[in-house]
């Protein structure tokens, strides 16, 4: 069972790196990329997005699929 190291959630999270919400979308939940996406973008307005960038870095690194 993949979970947290797997060579499918390290993949996500070097997505998540360069775009907020891609390695949620590489894992399929697409609602939650969109979220990380859009709330991302709002973030970096108030240069706050880095928060947003690390939280996704980190979702998805440790999604363990149901």
């Amino acid at each position: 069972m993949a979970g947290q190291g797997s060579t499918g959630n390290v993949l996500a999270a070097i997505c998540s790196f360069f775009i907020p919400g891609l390695g949620q979308l590489v894992q399929g939940r697409l609602l939650k990329a969109a979220l990380m996406f859009v709330l991302g973008a709002v973030m970096w307005f108030f240069f706050l997005g880095w928060i947003v960038h690390i939280w996704s870095i980190f979702d998805a690194a440790t999604w363990k699929p149901r």
